[in-house]
């Protein structure tokens, strides 16, 4: 059996592996893990709800976070949003039928300057005006 610190690092890493393969972490795969790692599957279980950047629920090929954060939100952060819901007909939270897109807000991007931000598999989008949201979704559809 691997030592505590190296079966939690191992865990995470492959986590993270099995995520940005899959999307999402189903529940087989986490089976899986455990007998390689042989820890108890409530181990794996635990730390893949504790980090919000595991999923548990299949997420869509584009993942789109909105930064709902004071400067964003009072640069317009809530009319991106609503513009993204129309063009996605999704909510945060949620991932549309085609698997095409995931939507979520977040408290801070962490470029605060920039706002409003979204964030599209990663790439931070910033000074967004909503009608600039639309039009960037449609690449990605």
């Amino acid at each position: 059996m691997p030592s505590p610190e190296l079966e939690a690092s191992e865990l995470i890493q492959m986590l993270l592996d099995i995520q940005r393969e899959l999307h999402w972490l189903p529940k087989e795969e986490l089976e899986k893990l455990a007998a390689k790692l042989n820890v108890p599957l409530s181990r794996v279980q635990h730390v893949a709800t504790f980090y919000k950047a595991f999923s548990l629920v299949p997420k869509g090929r584009h993942e789109i976070n909105i930064c709902m954060g004071t400067a964003c939100h009072v640069r317009g952060a809530p009319r991106v949003l609503d513009v993204v819901e129309k063009v996605t007909g999704i909510r945060p939270g949620e991932t549309d039928r085609e698997m095409k897109f995931s939507l979520d807000t977040v408290n801070c991007l962490g470029c605060c300057a920039l706002g409003p931000v979204m964030e599209i598999d990663k790439e931070q989008l910033g000074k967004l005006a909503p009608s600039k949201a639309a039009e960037l979704l449609k690449k990605y559809g």
